[in-house]
């Protein structure tokens, strides 16, 4: 997709680049349906909703483990208006590894049975529900960038799903996303900032964020800030 559209005209790329229009997206076809589980806790409500015959049970309650573990600490701490309730889908029909629109999150089967420690695809996609960024708020690669940056903060199995950071190197860009721009999150809170991530996820949902907002909160302009990442970026 392209990093910079915002996360809400993202999930429409991703849907359609997978063979998913966004109408299709929300819709819920009972009829595939192998079985269907609401849990709630401490106010929070998960719909999960199994498609695939041949899912692992076990699986399927660590993803439900893990929502509960960690979307109630990206709420408290980014927004405290997030949906209240959440669909999971395992769904054969999706051919990527994972991802989020309009509360509902849906899982590639065949991705989990072959990566069954990458528990938390969990807690990077529901933090897209929790940034509910608007269209048109800011770049795609901030938007994947916190996100991942929320796996590493709140991950519950990183180290044995084989997740981390990458090491920095000069061939590459904050503008790539993903964990490079995590671990560029990660050296700015350490080193100039340490509300940078919540400042950044409150501008983008709120429609203010320009880049003027990194030298208002470091000093510093974004390129600067990487240059110096560059020069010294152990975190």
């Amino acid at each position: 997709m392209s990093f910079k559209k915002s996360l809400a005209v993202a999930s429409l790329l991703i849907c359609g680049a997978k063979g998913m229009a966004q109408s299709e997206w929300t819709k819920i076809d009972e009829r595939k349906t192998i079985s269907k589980d609401s849990i709630q806790k401490n106010g929070y409500t998960l719909l999960f909703i199994n498609q695939d015959s041949g899912f692992n049970k076990v699986t399927g309650q660590r993803m439900i483990d893990a929502f509960f573990t960690v979307y109630p600490k990206e709420a408290a701490r980014f927004n405290a208006n997030t949906l209240k309730k959440v669909i999971f889908i395992v769904d054969p029909a999706y051919e990527g590894v994972a991802a989020a629109s309009d509360g509902i999150v849906r899982v590639n089967p065949k991705w989990m049975k072959n990566h069954p420690e990458d528990i938390d695809v969990v807690t990077h996609e529901v933090m897209h529900i929790v940034q509910a960024y608007p269209g048109e708020s800011g770049p795609g690669w901030l938007t994947e960038g916190i996100a991942d940056y929320v796996r590493f903060t709140f991950g519950v199995n990183n180290e044995a799903g084989k997740w981390k950071l990458p090491a920095y190197a000069t061939t590459q860009s904050y503008e790539n996303s993903y964990r490079i721009t995590a671990r560029f999150l990660v050296w700015i809170e350490k080193n100039k900032s340490a509300t940078i991530v919540d400042k950044l996820d409150n501008a983008m949902r709120t429609k203010s964020y320009t880049d003027e907002i990194w030298k208002k909160e470091t000093g510093s302009t974004l390129n600067e800030l990487w240059k110096a990442y560059g020069e010294n970026p152990v975190i």
